[in-house]
Parts: structure tokens; sequence; C-alpha cells
């Protein structure tokens, strides 16, 4: 008996359909698919989450000096001419910043490993390509997933169900962080 369902795909295919399903749960915070895709979901979610909390405070401060580009009231780039050619004007910043731990940048790249990146579009649909930021997801499920579950021993999941799909019958779900 295998030790994971197959879902009528092939290993490449399964992958990346479960990869898919479990960004957008971590994303989205709740999806509606299937009751066995949902399950296979749950088991990639869970580990994650668990990954998460784990190293979540695992990690130091440290002030490093920055140069950062000077800019104007309107948000120019300050430049000055240096021997006939316009060079750029750095300040020099401190700033505080989280390195990682070992452990813990271990983590990151397992939870990368797993989750797509996720672009966020704006809704209005002007200038997209201007507007769109990328998520990163390690630091959302460090920063605002992982908190929530500091005390909780797994479970971080809960599935509904919602019964058939319109067209081909299929047990429909909504699987939801808690």
């Amino acid at each position: 008996m295998a030790t994971y369902r197959k879902l009528g795909r092939a290993t490449s295919a399964r992958k990346a359909m479960l990869r898919n399903l479990t960004t957008n749960l971590l994303y989205h915070g709740r999806i509606v698919t299937t009751d066995t895709r949902a399950k296979e979901t749950k088991r990639m979610a869970e580990k994650l989450i668990t990954l998460a909390v784990k190293e979540h405070k695992n990690f130091e401060e440290v002030t490093v000096k920055a140069k950062v580009a000077k800019k104007d009231e309107n948000g120019k780039r300050v430049k000055e001419v240096v021997d006939g050619k316009r060079i750029t004007v750095f300040d020099e910043v401190e700033k505080t910043i989280q390195k990682d731990n070992p452990s813990r940048l271990n983590a990151r790249r397992k939870i990368l490993s797993v989750l797509y990146p996720v672009t966020e579009v704006p809704v209005d649909g002007r200038k997209k390509r201007q507007n769109t930021k990328e998520i990163d997801m390690a630091k959302k499920l460090f920063d605002e997933i992982a908190p929530k579950y500091e005390g909780r021993n797994g479970g971080y999941t809960r599935i509904v169900k919602l019964g058939p799909r319109k067209g081909d019958g299929a047990p429909q779900v909504l699987i939801e962080l808690v």
C-alpha cells in the first residue's frame, strides 16, 4: 500500500499540484478543492507550519551599515558631476536586520523548496507590471502564521465538507487554517 495518494497523476504533475494547493492555502488561508486533494495538502501544509513554529524565533538582530541613494523631494536620486560624469550620491545608514541562525536558514530553504513564489497583482488592473510585488512566503510563514500556532501541538488546518461538485460529483471540501 502506498504511503500517499497518487491522485491519478504522474509524479511531477502531482507534486506541482500539491505545491500549488499548499502555497494557495498558506497565502489565502482557505481554499476549496476535492476531499482527497485536501487531505494530501493538509499533510504538506502541517509539516511546513510545524517547521516554521519550531524555528520562528531562531534569529539574531544585527546592526549593519548600508549605502542608500540620496533622494530629493520628488523621490528621484540626487546626482552630482565628478570629472564630467554624473554619479549618484549615497548616504551611509545603520540598519537593524534579522540574521537567521543555521537551523532557521535550513528551515527557510526547505519551505522555499516546497512553496511557489507568489506575485500580488493590483486589483484595478492598471499598470500591472509596475505595481506588482513579490510576496516572500517563508517570511509570511515565520512572521504571521507561526506565531498564531506557537502553543499548539499540530492540527493547524480544518477540512469542512461542502457536498458533491456539480460537474462530476466529486466530494468538495473547504480546507482552511484554524
